[in-house]
């Protein structure tokens, strides 16, 4: 697939992924100011986190991995188009989730108990097991998202998925304002919730899980496709799509099993730190930190290997390895360039953009950030997560799950590794810090040993032109972060502060150092020739350049 063309299937998603993540970020604003980052907070995103890392444990990965390439294939062997197919697929899956959620609903005690610290009190136990009651039946329809994603995106319809979770944002940003009125900005710090706010914050989160999954119905009827329930699933090709889902479901356990740990070391902290009369920083504290980290690569990476990936397919379908290997060292590439300028930008700005998102209502500056120096850590760990991201869709493209499973073992092990004696060798938010820190060294180990996999099993991945390309970028993301401290230290010492509270303040720091970084780059990648900048600017030139034209010559754009 040409990168223009890769560009330009990924800009759609990219518009929807950005405005997707934009209010999901809201979503977050309104919890922190709701819920603060104290126990109760750890409490409900606990409770709320575990149906998304169950339903992956359970299915999403495959689902992810596997069965878009099985749905490609099957489209072009097929001759009903593969619809058949996809039915058996939908129905199994189905049932399977539903069978699952009904089951972690009625095991939700002992699921807190695994993900949550023993050094929970019996009253913050019991929140959290409410809460996880409440929000577990996401997981069959978050199953019913995926499941119809998968069909619209093996038809080529890639906007309406970016854009469902939309709906879910919004529903959610109203729950917890209603809460806000109800229950006001004390509720959590006090550490107690009363049954109807409990109910209200489950059910609200809940429904807006439903509603993501039911407004793509329509649209995966407006592409020609309608499901109807099939059981004949023996001898229909789902068994070459379970097999390669073993090692997928294998790889999302070893990842489930390393989250737990985190799970329990950061519910621990909050405790701790509440005990200790510390700067309160938990799970949620974590959390956050987490989706500030993961931004760029939502919007930038994913909108790019998810419009990469069937055409990866069916060049890998078509037995030209070599070509597999271009294309992913292109789209390497293309999204390092993106990556790191990001990344270099909100190593330093990441403080201040976590006080001005989430400094408000029951949260505190400090907490806020707190987060936002965590975010600095993670931050470290973006490029190499990014990567081997693409790299493990060359894998799958190739109708491998075996070799990404057997390498998170190797990062979940290299992060673990470090992070648990870190954790327990400093205190306060700096046990946060740690976490975040093991995992940046397991992506850093698991790039590496992805690259070295995949070249020798594609027959190269245009290695040497790949590095040379990749150390531009990263000569220009270094000279990016440090110009980028220097600004932030001039304007804090001499013209603005920008101190916990000074929200005007830290806003200015984020917007010039944020545009300084941004056009300093540019200058850089045209004197280091970094061509994938060049052209993802042509493209953007030509589309909106070329409309803007037409509509000043009063033609019409529509």
């Amino acid at each position: 697939m040409s990168t223009p063309s890769l560009i330009g299937s990924s800009a759609v998603m990219a518009s929807g992924t950005v405005v997707s993540r934009v209010t999901g970020v809201l979503r977050d604003v309104a919890m922190t100011a709701a819920l603060g980052f104290y126990v109760v907070s750890d409490a409900y995103s606990l409770g709320n986190t575990m149906p998304n890392v169950l339903y992956i444990l359970i299915a999403g990965g495959a689902l992810n991995a596997v069965f878009i390439p099985q749905l490609v294939r099957k489209m072009k062997e097929d001759a009903d188009g593969g619809a058949a197919y996809a039915d058996r697929l939908l129905t199994i899956t189905g049932v399977t989730l539903l069978f699952f959620s009904v089951a972690a609903v009625l095991a939700a005690p002992l699921l807190v108990d695994l993900y949550a610290t023993s050094a929970y009190s019996d009253e913050q136990r019991e929140l959290a097991t409410a809460f996880a009651r409440l929000c577990l039946p996401q997981i069959f329809f978050y199953g019913v998202y995926t499941l119809i994603a998968q069909v619209l995106n093996s038809r080529g319809k890639f906007g309406p998925p970016m854009f469902a979770p939309i709906a879910n944002n919004i529903i959610a940003i109203a729950t917890f304002v209603l809460f806000l009125v109800i229950a006001g900005t004390s509720a959590a710090a006090d550490g107690v919730l009363a049954t109807d706010q409990i109910l209200l914050l489950g059910i609200g989160t809940t429904l807006g899980v439903v509603t993501q999954a039911v407004i793509l119905l329509p649209v995966m009827w407006r592409v020609g496709y309608r499901w109807r329930p099939r059981f004949d699933w023996r001898n229909a090709g789902l068994g070459k799509a379970g097999r390669l889902a073993v090692w997928t479901i294998g790889l999302v356990v070893v990842n489930q099993a390393g989250y737990v740990v985190i799970t329990r070391l950061a519910t621990l902290a909050n405790v701790t730190a509440a005990d200790e009369g510390l700067v309160a920083a938990g799970l949620t504290t974590y959390q956050k930190a987490h989706l500030i980290f993961m931004l760029p690569h939502s919007v930038i990476t994913v909108s790019i290997v998810t419009a990469l990936l069937p055409a990866l397919s069916r060049t890998a379908h078509a037995g030209k390895l070599r070509q597999v290997g271009g294309d992913v060292a292109g789209a390497m590439k293309l999204t390092a360039a993106l990556i790191i300028p990001v990344t270099a930008v909100l190593v330093v700005v990441a403080p201040g953009i976590s006080v001005l998102l989430f400094g408000y209502g029951a949260a505190t500056p400090e907490q806020a950030s707190l987060t936002g120096l965590i975010t600095s850590v993670f931050m470290l760990g973006l490029l190499p997560f990014t990567l081997f991201y693409v790299l493990f869709r060359g894998f799958y493209a190739v109708e491998d799950t075996r070799t990404p499973f057997l390498v998170s073992i190797l990062m979940n092990v290299v992060a673990i590794g470090v992070a648990v004696p870190a954790f327990y060798a400093v205190t306060g938010g700096a046990q946060i810090a740690a976490l975040a820190f093991g995992y940046v060294c397991g992506f850093w180990a698991t790039f590496i040993a992805s690259w070295l996999i995949l070249a020798r099993r594609l027959g190269g991945l245009e290695s040497a032109s790949t590095l040379l390309s990749l150390g531009r970028m990263m000569g220009a993301g270094v000279l990016v972060l440090g110009a980028g401290f220097g600004v932030q230290y001039f304007l804090i010492n001499f013209l603005t502060g920008g101190g916990p509270d000074d929200r005007i303040g830290i806003l200015v720091n984020v917007l010039v150092v944020s545009l300084f970084g941004g056009l300093f780059y540019l200058g850089l990648a045209r004197l280091f020739r970094i061509s994938e900048i060049r052209e993802v600017l042509a493209i953007v030139w030509r589309r909106f350049g070329s409309r803007s034209a037409r509509r000043d010559s009063g033609q019409d754009v529509a």
